[in-house]
């Protein structure tokens, strides 16, 4: 089972650097990018599935030579979980202080909705990018 962890691993490697690669290029152009979310999911389902084999190989007894190795398996799965929630801050500072948002002219709300894409796109980005650098480390101590 180890090997699948570690295949699972290379797929967590290139899915991550696909997506920061991406979403970096696309919010440099601010240009929101419709094909980076499924790109981010499917490096955050890496993660999650990498996470459950690597506890999954702990209980079977099978422990990384070096302990360090576990803290960066996991610390990936925190990140998506904090990038997420930040997320979910981004539309509402953009919505400050706008009582109806019906209320404005359609090219008002198809600049903030712009604005909340590219918002969300470069949180979600840097987690990315942090997920990257995290899953090399854990590769690094890994056996």
């Amino acid at each position: 089972m180890s090997g699948i962890h570690g295949a699972v691993g290379i797929g967590l490697l290139v899915a991550n650097a696909l997506d920061a690669g991406w979403g970096s290029v696309a919010w440099t152009r601010k240009d929101p990018s419709v094909v980076f979310w499924p790109l981010l999911r499917i490096g955050q389902a890496f993660v999650v599935f990498q996470a459950i084999l690597g506890l999954l190989l702990l209980a079977q007894g099978d422990r990384p030579h070096d302990d360090l190795h576990i803290l960066y398996g996991i610390a990936p799965l925190v990140v998506s979980l904090v990038s997420e929630g930040m997320r979910g801050g981004v539309a509402q500072r953009e919505l400050e202080g706008i009582d109806d948002v019906d209320a404005l002219e359609r090219p008002e709300r198809v600049a903030i909705a712009r604005r909340v894409a590219l918002g969300e796109m470069g949180i979600m980005t840097v987690g990315a990018l942090l997920i990257l650098t995290l899953a090399l480390r854990a590769y690094q101590t890994g056996s």
